[in-house]
């Protein structure tokens, strides 16, 4: 069985765990109303997408 022949620094430990990071989602904002929404797609607010009406929204 493989066995550490030297005990790991903190540093490189650390170091090697540094990219467990989470990366907030990028918003946009829509052009029919303005609200935030998530880019390549339908919004929720006013169901637009790329110009057109897909999804009737809820008055």
């Amino acid at each position: 069985m493989a066995v550490p022949k030297r005990k790991m620094s903190k540093a490189r430990r650390d170091s090697r765990r540094a990219n467990w990071k989470l990366t907030a989602p990028g918003f946009v904002s829509c052009p029919q109303c303005h609200e935030p929404k998530m880019p390549h797609r339908v919004c929720p607010e006013c169901g637009y997408y790329d110009g057109r009406e897909v999804v009737a929204a809820d008055e």
